[in-house]
Parts: C-alpha cells; sequence; structure tokens
C-alpha cells in the first residue's frame, strides 16, 4: 500500500497540479494578468488580479511563483515521491 500512495497517486496529483499550473501561467502570460497564489481559504472566492501594466513587479513574482510550482511538480511527476527508510 505505501508504494501505491507514494509512487502512483503523487505522480497522478502532480501531472494535475503541472497541468492546472501551467494553464494558469499561460493565461496569465497571454492575458497580461495573473491571480495571487494566495492559499488562503477563509479569505473567499475573490482574488486580487497583478496586470502587467499597473504592477509590473507584483505580475513578475507571481509568474515566477507559479514557474517554480510548475518546477516543483514537474519534478515529482518525473521522479514520484521519496520516502526515506526509516
Amino acid at each position: 500500500m505505501q508504494f501505491f500512495f507514494y509512487e502512483i497517486v503523487a505522480r497522478i496529483v502532480a501531472i494535475y497540479l503541472c497541468v492546472d499550473c501551467s494553464r494558469k501561467l499561460w493565461y496569465g502570460v497571454v492575458e497580461r494578468k495573473i491571480a495571487y497564489f494566495k492559499p488562503d481559504f477563509l479569505q473567499g472566492w475573490s482574488r486580487p488580479v497583478a496586470h502587467r501594466d499597473a504592477a509590473p513587479v507584483q505580475y513578475w513574482i507571481q509568474i515566477g511563483i507559479r514557474i517554480i510550482i510548475l518546477v516543483a511538480c514537474l519534478f515529482v511527476a518525473i521522479f514520484g515521491w521519496w520516502q526515506p527508510n526509516t
């Protein structure tokens, strides 16, 4: 059961997050605006948006965060989830 969870499920979740993050990243670059990455579930459904022309520094910070998340998900999707043998 441990092999199934750490290897198969982790890769499936990572592939889903990779596709989702890449889609949000692509739309953010094309539309020149991206929503803030704030994992605050108590805030509600409204999320502030960083526009490239109005707030370029915040826009590129959000793009950088999405790229880091995309690379991390790609790493897990390719190599799997490593669990130390303790």
